[in-house]
């Protein structure tokens, strides 16, 4: 299976949705293999302390961490952004991941720029990827994002709207 690098923004946005049917937290874990650093783990764990939506959301995959490949990695101390994505980009770069999963939409150019040769994708992208390859259909996904993008307070977001676009062609 190709590999993937998920990151704790992207992680939270398909856990926000694991409690449906089709569930893309298990469709990714299905058809990658998902590694993230440690420092993913432990950002997952303080958000699942909060009693609300996003809490909820990193207990769901905290729940799967089993399907979890788990990485100690050194940090890059010149890294302009969090320990999280700090060490999930030095992750990808390392395995020579596949895929970089990551929904960090105001700084993806960054991110996008420190990756050699993976590929950067986000949450709506994954849910195109996954209607081309006919585990989602189109309403699937549309319904699935427009759940995400409330939580995620992504309606206003233009790379989001570019996505919905994108879902309405397939």
């Amino acid at each position: 299976m190709p590999e993937v690098v998920a990151d704790t923004s992207a992680l939270v946005s398909l856990g926000i949705v694991a409690d449906t049917t089709p569930n893309p937290l298990s469709l990714c874990l299905d058809r990658y293999d998902v590694f993230v650093p440690e420092e993913v783990i432990a950002e997952l764990e303080e958000i699942a302390s909060y009693d609300d939506e996003h809490g909820r959301a990193a207990t769901a995959v905290l729940n799967r961490t089993a399907e979890l490949t788990v990485q100690a990695v050194d940090l890059d101390a010149e890294f302009p952004l969090d320990d999280g994505e700090n060490a999930a980009v030095t992750l990808a770069n390392e395995l020579n991941a596949a895929l970089f999963l990551c929904d960090e939409f105001n700084s993806l150019g960054l991110i996008h720029a420190s990756l050699a040769d993976t590929r950067l994708v986000t949450t709506p992208t994954l849910l195109s990827v996954f209607v081309r390859t006919d585990r989602l259909t189109p309403d699937e996904a549309h319904t699935l994002l427009d759940d995400i993008s409330t939580a995620r307070s992504w309606d206003t977001n233009s790379y989001v709207q570019r996505a919905r676009s994108v879902l309405d062609t397939s």
